[in-house]
C-alpha cells in the first residue's frame, strides 16, 4: 500500500471522528445551556431558596464558559491562533461544566492542525487521564493513536485502543478501524483485513467506515492471498 492511500484513509477517519465530536460538543451544549434557558423562560420556581441560588449561580456559570468558548472559536475563525489557544487553555483549566473537556479538545484539535505533534499528543494524554467524561476520555485515546501510529509502537498504542472496540463503547466502530490501522502498521495483513471485512460486514457500522472498509479490503486482497499461501 502507497503512503498515499494510507494518509488518505487516515484523513478520513480524523475527519469523521472530529465531526462526530462535534455533534456531540453541540449537543451538550444545547443539553447542558439550553435547559438553563428554558428554565429561565418558563420561570420554574424552586422551593428551596438556598438550592435556587445554587442553580442560578450554575446557569451563570454555563453562560460564562459557553461565551467563552465561542469568543475562542471566533479567535480561530479570524486566524488569531496563539490568543485562541491561550482562551482555550485557561477555558479548559478553570471551567466547572462540560466546556471544560470540549476547550480541552478543541485545543488538541487545533494544535494537530498546526503541525505540533508534541503539543497535541500531550493535550490528548492529558484528556484521556483526566476525570472528563468516558465518552471524551476515550475519544482522546483514539486520537492520540490515529495523531501518532506513523511513530508510535503498535505494540504499545494496540492494547490502549483494543479495550475501546467492543459493543457497548460509543467508539467501537471508529476502535476497530484504528486496530486495523495498527494492524497495516505492523505488516499484519491478514488482521487487518479480519478487521476491515469485520466492520464492512455489520450493517450497524456508519456508512463512511463501511465505504473505507470496503476500499482498503481491495487494497489489501493480494497481500492477504499471499499470506495465506
Amino acid at each position: 500500500m502507497s503512503a498515499s492511500d494510507k494518509d488518505s484513509a487516515g484523513d478520513l477517519l480524523i475527519q469523521e471522528v472530529d465531526e462526530e465530536l462535534r455533534r456531540e460538543q453541540y449537543h451538550k451544549l444545547w443539553k447542558q445551556y439550553g435547559n438553563w434557558i428554558v428554565a429561565a423562560v418558563v420561570g420554574v420556581v424552586l422551593v428551596v431558596a438556598g438550592y435556587q441560588g445554587w442553580q442560578e449561580w450554575q446557569g451563570h456559570q454555563r453562560q460564562k464558559e459557553a461565551a467563552a468558548y465561542v469568543a475562542a472559536e471566533e479567535l480561530l475563525n479570524q486566524g488569531k491562533t496563539t490568543e485562541a489557544l491561550e482562551a482555550l487553555s485557561r477555558l479548559a483549566a478553570d471551567a466547572n461544566t462540560g466546556f471544560g473537556v470540549a476547550a480541552a479538545m478543541r485545543r488538541a484539535e487545533e494544535l494537530t492542525r498546526q503541525g505540533d505533534v508534541a503539543g497535541a499528543s500531550a493535550a490528548y494524554e492529558k484528556i484521556s487521564a483526566s476525570s472528563a467524561p468516558a465518552y471524551y476520555r476515550d475519544l482522546a485515546v483514539l486520537k492520540l493513536a490515529l495523531l501518532t501510529v506513523d511513530t508510535a509502537d503498535p505494540a504499545k498504542l494496540e492494547p490502549k485502543v483494543a479495550p475501546l472496540a467492543v459493543v457497548a463503547n460509543p467508539w467501537h466502530f471508529t476502535a476497530t478501524e484504528v486496530l486495523a490501522l495498527i494492524a497495516r502498521k505492523k505488516g499484519d495483513a491478514r488482521r487487518a483485513t479480519e478487521l476491515y471485512k469485520q466492520l464492512a460486514d455489520d450493517l450497524q457500522a456508519p456508512a463512511g467506515i463501511r465505504a473505507r472498509a470496503a476500499e482498503m479490503l481491495a487494497v489489501l486482497a493480494p497481500a492477504a492471498d499471499k499470506a495465506k499461501g
